[in-house]
């Protein structure tokens, strides 16, 4: 594998393909983050209910997931070898929804059915019932869980897969993620990246006062893994850090990604009300107004 900073190419292992990380793509990737936004915003309100500040604050992590890291193919969505994201904060499923049908996974249409009987997008996602959703989950620390035994299968069958998990700050006071992420380190899973939307608060408040899992970073870090701090709604930094998780050999990294709640929509931004709270129909066309720019 051959890594090359910002302005030049990468290849991947495996005889994946050959991408250019410059100001076009980091470009084209923060429009599908704009566009992963608006998908948010107009699905939960038609939905009238539904996750919108932590769905908003990890756009910019699955644009760069979807659109640039993973290697999957929509057309073939079980394709043994392909990358795998798994969304450990169920909740925030309007993000994966959007993300997926902006990859074309499914029609985009299909996102004004959230949270309509029959539907198959729920409240939380269900890997029965849609392509592309990897794990259904829902209780927090259990799609971290799943992640490390999907890496753990990777490797066993020695496959090129690279699994990638989304974690909220407030999933951190689940004891079962740090029970996943010292199995993971003693694995040496290094086919393994815990992403943690670091927007500093939970449906009660300010981590910090609900139950505090801070310092982030240095736990992550005592706990065995090769922590990368950034701004998660920098694209640049989200791709350098995925880059330096691939360079990573014998230990999984965790990105601990500074997010703002609500990114996008300054009445949303910083405010645990709207962790899960939909958009009123006024609320939406402001909303879009502003994503929109």
């Amino acid at each position: 594998m051959i890594i090359v900073a910002s302005g030049h190419i990468r290849k991947m292992f495996g005889g994946k393909k050959v991408r250019p990380i410059d100001a076009t793509t980091i470009k084209m990737v923060e429009d599908k983050a704009r566009s992963i936004r608006e998908k948010i915003i107009t699905m939960l309100g038609q939905a009238g209910s539904g996750h919108t500040g932590g769905s908003l604050s990890s756009a910019d992590l699955l644009a760069c997931l979807y659109f640039w890291e993973m290697q999957v193919d929509p057309q073939q969505p079980h394709w043994p070898e392909r990358d795998r994201f798994v969304l450990s904060k169920g909740h925030a499923a309007p993000v994966l929804y959007a993300a997926l049908a902006e990859r074309e996974y499914f029609p985009a249409e299909l996102l004004n059915t959230l949270r309509q009987l029959g539907s198959p997008l729920q409240g939380h996602p269900d890997m029965r019932k849609l392509p592309g959703v990897e794990a259904s989950t829902g209780s927090l620390g259990q799609g971290v869980s799943w992640a490390v035994g999907m890496a753990l299968a990777a490797r066993l069958d020695g496959s090129s897969s690279r699994i990638y998990t989304l974690l909220g700050d407030g999933e951190l006071e689940e004891g079962m993620v740090w029970e996943a992420t010292m199995a993971a380190a003693h694995y040496k899973l290094d086919n393994l990246v815990l992403m943690i939307d670091y927007n500093g608060l939970q449906i009660d408040g300010p981590i910090s006062e609900v139950m505090s899992p801070e310092p982030i970073a240095d736990k992550f870090r005592a706990f065995g893994c090769h922590v990368v701090e950034i701004d998660g709604h920098s694209v640049e930094q989200i791709m350098a850090a995925l880059d330096e998780a691939r360079q990573m050999k014998g230990r999984p990294t965790a990105i601990v990604a500074r997010t703002i709640k609500g990114k996008g929509c300054s009445f949303m931004e910083n405010r645990a009300e709207w962790h899960g709270t939909a958009p009123k129909p006024d609320e939406v066309e402001r909303a879009l107004l502003e994503i929109r720019g």
